[in-house]
């Protein structure tokens, strides 16, 4: 399960991980603020005891670092994250300077689109890569054939994290400034959809965040995605019963479901919304691509 990318109360985050820890069949937990450290001061205290439960449970937690560290609050907090000795992800290539040599997780925003660039992130201490959204099939299996050792994760549910900006567009949108922004992301719990000049949703903005407007939905790729080396399968949480969710997931690497039966189910589960994986088949990402699932 990925990190929540979206402001959501305390409450119900300390609700959605208690849900995962006790229900949902996952192996690893996502924590942290990837988007705005400016939220973080929200859910900061809980923390400790939400990763506490999920290890109870036998998940693996790591802890999620911003995608742009831009202020000495935000590197001072990465530091001392460093120093508990627990695993990391990160998604800025500043964070590189305070690991020391710890192995680390290279999160879906650091730009790994060939072999070069695995190698250096694989010798500096990367024991898993996401791969970024961009790739196809074909470029992920060249990059797992090369990781030797690494562990290579790939999203596969979720609205996809494009982009990141010192701009937040949240506040923008609002008539606000983002000194001031009066945390309006969280008034979309699942971001605002942002359309074109003819009404057709595009993308959507959480905070300084760009996202899709489509939901990835990897059912029906992830036998192909399992064979081409790929070792975890990322979900990002939603407004939605990603319980469930997980367990379709689960049940389709399990063979317990094809994934035919599987996207039916998962289309009533996200009330029709629209799915896309364009980006996986080597097409622009916003397309859907029917498969053997359809």
């Amino acid at each position: 399960m990925g990190p929540l990318q979206f402001h959501w109360p305390a409450a119900r985050r300390r609700d959605f991980y208690a849900r995962i820890a006790d229900e949902a069949p996952v192996d690893c937990v996502y924590l942290g603020e990837v988007v705005c450290s400016k939220r973080l001061p929200w859910f900061e205290k809980d923390l400790p005891k939400i990763a506490e439960r999920l290890r109870r449970a036998g998940k693996q937690v790591v802890f999620s670092t911003p995608a742009l560290i831009i202020t000495d609050h935000e590197i001072a907090m990465i530091r001392a994250l460093c120093e508990t000795g627990d695993l990391i992800e990160i998604n800025d290539l500043a964070c590189l300077q305070l690991l020391n040599g710890q192995a680390f997780v290279s999160g879906p925003l650091v730009n790994v689109f060939n072999e070069g660039t695995l190698d250096v992130l694989l010798r500096l201490g990367a024991m898993r890569v996401n791969a970024p959204m961009e790739l196809s099939i074909a470029a992920i299996a060249t990059l797992a054939a090369r990781s030797q050792a690494g562990e290579i994760e790939v999203f596969v549910f979720g609205r996809q994290p494009l982009a990141i900006s010192q701009r937040c567009y949240h506040a923008r949108a609002h008539d606000l400034h983002k000194d001031n922004c009066q945390f309006v992301c969280g008034q979309d719990a699942d971001g605002l959809a942002i359309a074109q000049l003819d009404g057709r949703p595009l993308l959507a903005i959480n905070g300084t965040q760009t996202l899709s407007h489509g939901h990835v939905a990897l059912l029906d790729e992830l036998a192909d995605l399992q064979a081409a080396g790929v070792t975890h399968f990322r979900l990002s949480p939603h407004a939605l019963d990603m319980v469930e969710i997980a367990t379709l997931y689960r049940a389709v690497l399990d063979g317990i479901y094809d994934a035919k039966e599987a996207l039916t189910r998962l289309r009533e589960l996200t009330a029709q919304l629209p799915f896309v994986n364009g980006y996986l088949h080597g097409r622009a990402g916003m397309d859907w691509q029917p498969s053997r699932a359809g």
